[in-house]
């Protein structure tokens, strides 16, 4: 087992700088770069996206203008490679240029870049005037609540339910429940989390939870037990929504797991024996069921933390890791996008290994080892 987590712990380094290389290309070569944004705020076509930047946004923007400050009165037509850039003084893109790092040619900013990263150094926003870490760790409580709170009860829901319609299937409970998943399969979560806010969020009907933030204004003056009842509080909306359009797909993985499983002949050869049905069930189906289901944790769990929720996320004012990745890719923050890419990209990986290892625990005759060999 060492040598196996020893060989999956050394291929991260070539699949992670693989990840690096192939997003920093496509980024890259995608216009409407950070000094495109710049220079189209300075003249006055960014005013949405200036008012987004989040504290200080106007006095980043004049600091970056600092090194031309007449700019805007240039004299004639500047020849440049950045549309909308005519009548700015050529020594001010210049400066910008240094400034982002676009002076360098382009191997050596990703050589650069990733020397950093190694490091977990990733730099300031461009735009935010802040560490790419300091702005992650603030919007992280609200994404780990939603990713964490999500999860754990898509598999608390799931996996019962998928065990129960595949010992009762083709009953009149599988057919219903079955009815009620489809329901969860065809609507996506974002529609879900509109109809909550319209029902339940004073939208229409009902005004009986809160609609932005994930605690109230006054939670720092609560004691301890209303602390956690407002935050369980504002967490019931958003996070009812991404089970409800969650949970599917793992029950239907579930009980066709199981169904699988229970038309074996070990399970046969088990119940001629006289091995009580529930014993059978939980004793011998249930540690090889389980197995796929937990090979799809890791995934399931990095794609509700990180990208489930954007829409939750902006839908509900929960300002998370969703909603800062969204807003960096559109303002080409690089320093902000490429860090979380390569921060998640670092945690994804070793939770697939993490997931890995669990096999061991579920059934400890799975040997990595000896598949190798």
């Amino acid at each position: 087992m060492l040598a196996y987590l020893t060989r999956r712990l050394f291929l991260i380094i070539p699949t992670l700088f693989g990840i690096m290389v192939l997003n920093f290309l496509i980024v890259q070569a995608a216009p409407g770069g950070p000094v495109e944004q710049v220079i189209a705020r300075l003249q006055g076509f960014g005013a949405n996206s200036t008012q987004r930047i989040g504290g200080g946004g106007e006095e980043n923007l004049q600091n970056l203008a600092r090194p031309g400050e007449q700019a805007g009165l240039g004299q004639g037509a500047l020849a440049s490679r950045y549309k909308g850039a005519q009548g700015l003084d050529p020594e001010f893109i210049k400066e910008l240029e240094v400034q982002f790092g676009f002076d360098k040619p382009l191997w050596e900013r990703f050589v650069m870049m990733m020397k950093n990263y190694v490091m977990f150094d990733f730099g300031k926003s461009y735009f935010r005037d802040r560490r790419v870490v300091d702005l992650v760790l603030e919007k992280m409580p609200v994404s780990i609540s939603i990713g964490a709170w999500t999860t754990l009860l898509i598999y608390l829901i799931s996996i019962p339910l998928g065990i129960k319609k595949a010992v009762k299937d083709g009953s009149p409970f599988d057919i219903w429940t079955s009815a009620v998943i489809i329901i969860g399969y065809a609507i996506p979560s974002f529609l879900f989390a509109v109809l909550l806010v319209v029902v339940f969020a004073g939208g229409r009907y009902f005004d009986w939870f809160p609609l932005r933030g994930l605690v109230s204004d006054n939670w720092a003056n609560l004691d301890w037990p209303h602390k956690i009842l407002d935050y369980l509080w504002h967490m019931v909306l958003p996070v009812t929504a991404l089970v409800i359009g969650g949970f599917a797909s793992l029950t239907m993985l579930t009980k066709n797991s199981f169904l699988d499983e229970i038309n074996k002949l070990y399970v046969t050869a088990a119940r001629a024996k006289g091995i009580s049905e529930k014993r059978v069930l939980y004793g011998h189906v249930f540690r090889n069921a389980m197995l796929i289901v937990i090979a799809g944790f890791p995934a399931a769990f990095i794609s509700i933390l990180f990208t489930g929720s954007l829409l939750i996320e902006v839908i509900f004012s929960l300002d998370g890791l969703g909603l800062l990745g969204f807003e960096s890719a559109i303002s080409r923050d690089y320093p902000v996008m490429f860090g979380t890419l390569y921060f998640f990209t670092l945690l994804g990986l070793i939770m697939n290994i993490i997931g890995d290892m669990t096999y061991t625990l579920v059934d400890p005759r799975i040997d990595f080892e000896k598949r190798d060999q």
